[in-house]
């Protein structure tokens, strides 16, 4: 059965982002060879932004996607990029000082300081399966956006055929915690990751969750054979 929300504490959760954040951007590329910037910018696109636009993204991490919306919606516009963990973000304050349009905060997702109908479009690209209640993150971003505005979700998956899921779990599960430990002595950390996917909502059951939220004209998308799942789906007017 899909489990609803990630069971291990937020501030555990913070905590273990706060060791890994020197490195994490390097684990990225290396895990998943150098795809991780060709899924954000489907991500981007897909949350359908015009230039003096207005967006939050959730669990930004460094920065890399809350960096691209930016690019869309120009110095005019304006990206909020929330993260519980504080080491991750003072990361993405530093790296993008100079992004005008681009503001970093400590928030926690499923309570953010927003108002109703701030956002033409929320994203969350790799954060989803750190929240402890899926339905409540999908709630929350329903909120601050505004009618006919997207929210898109960017999140790890497995593959449809059993046989080939198996087999990528099985060796994300052994190769994860031993690239962690060669590139930042981050071992541990990184056995979280692929224990994470344990009981995460398949593809179909991640879009049931989005409409039970409140939003319409959901769809998604697999990437890279299925490894990684593309949602969005639309705040009704």
């Amino acid at each position: 059965m899909a489990r609803r929300g990630n069971p291990v504490p937020e501030s555990d959760v913070a905590g273990m982002f706060d060791r890994i954040a020197p490195v994490y951007d390097r684990m990225n590329t290396l895990m998943t060879m150098g795809n991780d910037r060709r899924w954000r910018r489907l991500a981007r696109d897909a949350a359908d932004l015009e230039p003096g636009g207005v967006a939050v993204d959730l669990a930004c991490g460094t920065g890399k996607l809350a960096a691209m919306l930016a690019e869309i919606v120009g110095p005019f516009g304006r990206i909020e990029a929330v993260d519980l963990s504080p080491v991750m973000v003072e990361h993405a304050r530093v790296f993008y000082a100079d992004v005008v349009q681009l503001h970093f905060s400590v928030a926690n997702v499923l309570a953010m300081p927003f108002a109703d109908d701030e956002f033409d479009a929320a994203t969350i690209a790799f954060g989803l399966r750190n929240l402890a209640d899926f339905a409540a993150g999908f709630r929350e971003m329903v909120r601050v956006v505004r009618p006919g505005g997207w929210v898109v979700c960017l999140e790890l998956s497995l593959p449809r055929s059993r046989t080939w899921a198996r087999a990528f779990h099985g060796t994300f599960r052994r190769l994860a915690p031993i690239a962690g430990a060669v590139v930042g002595g981050q071992g541990a950390a990184y056995r979280y990751l692929p224990d994470s996917l344990d009981g995460f909502p398949e593809p179909d059951e991640l879009a049931a969750t989005m409409r039970s939220a409140g939003l319409s004209q959901v769809s998604y998308r697999r990437l890279s054979t299925g490894v990684v799942a593309l949602h969005r789906g639309r705040v009704p007017g």
